[in-house]
């Protein structure tokens, strides 16, 4: 079975204009009491970023 057409991607032309963002959640907590790991991927550049956050405390702000 064919899958279908094939879609060309946006090709960003700024650094950061186009980001892909996930969390890595369950971890143990730390001393600053943080359990979860925000990460943040520019697709143009594939830079990351990686930031340790209290999900509790970071759901709460974002809502």
């Amino acid at each position: 079975k064919s899958s279908g057409l094939l879609h060309m991607m946006e090709i960003s032309k700024w650094k950061w204009d186009n980001i892909y963002m996930n969390f890595i959640v369950g971890l143990p907590r730390s001393i600053r009491n943080n359990d979860a790991i925000w990460v943040i991927i520019d697709r143009l550049t594939k830079c990351a970023n990686f930031l340790h956050v209290n999900i509790k405390w970071f759901l709460e702000k974002l809502t």
